[in-house]
């Protein structure tokens, strides 16, 4: 790999427009050569060509073991009673707990998948990186699915083990019976013991010991790390292939975008107080795992909902002093309506993060009138194609563009194509292609599919788009 000149699709020169000129230095500051978000381009391997992070981990299991540092701090708070809620210790023995018993117990290896389907408890965050820390490609489902959707997913990735709680047992038990597939339930109570001797409830498992160490399992980056299904509202649903290096590329992004915020506020990335997210999105939402990047990046604590309601999220922002609020634009307008309705002052929020479909134009302005400056609106783009948000908009940028969907991270690159793939000047329109370290390797079993939509590394969006002043805005979808 070589260093590489840091990426600001803009003119020649310096931009003309204030707030874009303010972004650019903010972008070279941390992009120069030697600094926290460097970026080389890959050379050979199945990210060739791509841009991506000089520094930070090439794998998930990498990036998961440095939070053991964080100790004692809050992580998982749980959003309901009588849920259980996890410091980071405590989370990362219970994580290393199951993933032995992955590897030993059930002799899984490195390769084999993992399905995950629960609501949103910190239980699935243990499951989820219990399979990184075992190798396994970890496939979380929707657990609103049907069990025609269920086995259709299961059918087509084929896991061995799945990693379940007991609303979700009854529409996969019969699947994973004919295809001797493990299943450990959580939350289970006493409502769905099964007596086969391959179903196992998580309860019953012995305690973790804090001082255990994850199993001794060799993870490479080029290993595939997780498969993320497309929601199929037009046909079937896909599984997206992302190897180990791109989903740690996915975790990295997030902590740029953190870092190019602060120093855009004027403060020094990394010596605020640790963040406290509430997270709204269902955790199999590329958008959930983006915002649990970011959280964990910092030694941040996330309070989990399970479902929407305003008013018990602004119950949870003011009982754990929340400083950023990520979900959906509508769960956005909803809680700056229930807290006009009640006179709440959202004190101690200082984001309002939104992401899974384009902000409304009127959200800045409403967030303005309500709060002033005070919250940072922020929005994020980025399909299951490219792990998460590779584009950003927030600050005096999101609030001169509201609706656009911002400036890419280090490790992306944007091509604005025409018909025949060729990139456009800025300021024409196109098709929005994207290229970089998070991207994905294609989809499962679909090389039909996957020749469709990557082209010599560019994940071809299908939105259309123009670039100004380095900033990307969508325009619509290009016709089929």
């Amino acid at each position: 790999m070589r260093p590489e000149r840091p990426f600001v699709p803009h003119s020649e020169g310096e931009p003309a427009e204030p707030a874009a000129a303010a972004a650019a230095r903010v972008h070279a500051a941390l992009t120069r050569p030697g600094g926290p978000f460097a970026v080389v381009r890959a050379e050979d391997g199945p990210q060739a060509g791509s841009l991506m992070y000089a520094d930070g981990p090439g794998t998930l299991r990498e990036f998961v073991e440095t939070t053991w540092a964080f100790g004692d701090r809050p992580f998982l708070v749980a959003g309901i009673a009588g849920g259980r809620s996890y410091a980071y210790g405590e989370f990362f023995a219970a994580a290393s707990a199951l993933a032995c018993r992955l590897s030993d117990a059930y002799g899984l290896r490195p390769g084999d998948r993992a399905v995950v389907a629960m609501s949103n408890r910190p239980e699935w965050q243990i499951a989820f990186w219990a399979a990184q820390l075992a190798g396994l490609v970890a496939v979380p489902l929707d657990p609103r699915w049907t069990q025609d959707r269920f086995t259709y997913a299961l059918d087509d990735c084929g896991p061995r083990v799945l990693l379940v709680d007991g609303e979700r047992l009854p529409p996969v038990a019969d699947w994973a019976r004919k295809a001797g597939a493990r299943v450990i339930v959580f939350h289970d109570g006493d409502r769905h013991r099964a007596p086969e001797d391959r179903v196992e409830r998580y309860e019953d498992l012995p305690a973790p010991d804090p001082l255990a160490a994850p199993p001794d399992a060799e993870v490479r980056p080029e290993d595939d790390a997780t498969i993320l299904y497309t929601p199929g509202t037009t046909g079937r649903p896909r599984g997206v292939v992302a190897t180990q290096l791109a989903q740690a590329g996915a975790a990295r992004n997030p902590r740029f975008h953190a870092a190019a915020s602060a120093l855009a506020r004027g403060t020094v990335p990394g010596l605020e107080p640790a963040p406290v997210t509430l997270l709204t999105f269902p955790f199999f939402h590329v958008a959930a795992l983006s915002a649990l990047y970011a959280a964990m990046s910092a030694g941040g604590a996330v309070v989990l909902m399970d479902e929407w309601d305003a008013e018990q999220a602004l119950r949870l922002i003011r009982e754990h002093r929340v400083t950023s609020c990520a979900g959906t634009p509508e769960a956005a307008l909803d809680l700056l309506a229930e807290a006009a309705r009640t006179g709440d002052a959202l004190e101690s929020l200082r984001m309002l993060d939104t992401g899974g479909s384009a902000p409304p134009h009127d959200l800045a302005a409403r967030l303005a009138a309500r709060c002033g400056e005070r919250i940072e609106p922020y929005s994020g783009y980025g399909p299951p194609e490219t792990g998460g948000a590779v584009l950003a908009n927030s600050g005096a940028e999101y609030r001169l563009r509201p609706g656009g969907a911002g400036r890419p991270t280090p490790s992306t690159e944007v091509r604005i194509a025409g018909p025949a793939g060729e990139a456009l000047p800025e300021g024409e329109t196109g098709e929005l292609w994207l290229r970089g370290q998070a991207m994905a390797r294609g989809y499962w079993q679909d090389e039909e599919a996957t020749a469709q939509a990557f082209t010599g590394g560019w994940f071809r969006t299908g939105d259309l788009a123009v670039v100004r002043y380095g900033r990307v805005d969508v325009v619509g979808r290009r016709a089929e």
